[in-house]
């Protein structure tokens, strides 16, 4: 048993529909909680449109090599293509944390799967909507999550925008 932070976002297509259909999905995994949608400028060197932006916490009988499956198969119900790094997606489910059942972080250097994510603690669309969820979180080996945000430059959280024009439902 495990607990897991992962960070969803979409830009291409229906966003805010891939975005559901990925939480809906994650319920059967024990889904915990799910922060609002957050619409995003793209990250990184490629030009594309905006993102929405979640944050999800799941618990549940995966280690973290099991969420990283899960993630890559929800990305794969979305359409997802790897055919640019850090281009436009369908789907990206991405892996930030993993928590032991008795609160020990799960640490990892694997290439495959780095624990917690190598650039979580720079990315406004995944601080700002898990620091929404619990304003007391911690990023291993880097702090607490509020504290990253505050170091940030403000004009990347103010880029970070609760999307009001989706109500998850139940």
């Amino acid at each position: 048993m495990s607990r897991a932070v992962l960070s969803l976002g979409a830009n291409l297509g229906d966003r805010a529909k891939a975005l559901r259909t990925a939480v809906e999905a994650l319920r059967v995994d024990g889904l915990v909680a799910r922060s609002t949608l957050y619409e995003t400028p793209p990250w990184g060197p490629v030009e594309q449109p905006p993102y929405l932006n979640a944050v999800v916490f799941v618990r549940g009988d995966r280690d973290a090599a099991g969420w990283l499956a899960r993630a890559h198969e929800l990305e794969q119900a979305a359409g997802r293509t790897r055919d640019v790094r850090w281009g436009a997606r369908t789907l990206d489910v991405d892996v930030v944390t993993v928590t032991a059942d008795d609160g020990t972080p799960v640490l990892s250097d694997d290439p495959a799967l780095t624990l917690p994510h190598p650039r979580a603690h720079e990315r406004a669309f995944v601080l700002v909507p898990w620091l929404s969820l619990d304003p007391t979180a911690v990023l291993p080996g880097h702090g607490r999550v509020a504290d990253l945000v505050a170091a940030l430059p403000p004009e990347d959280v103010a880029a970070v925008v609760r999307w009001e024009h989706l109500h998850w439902g139940r």
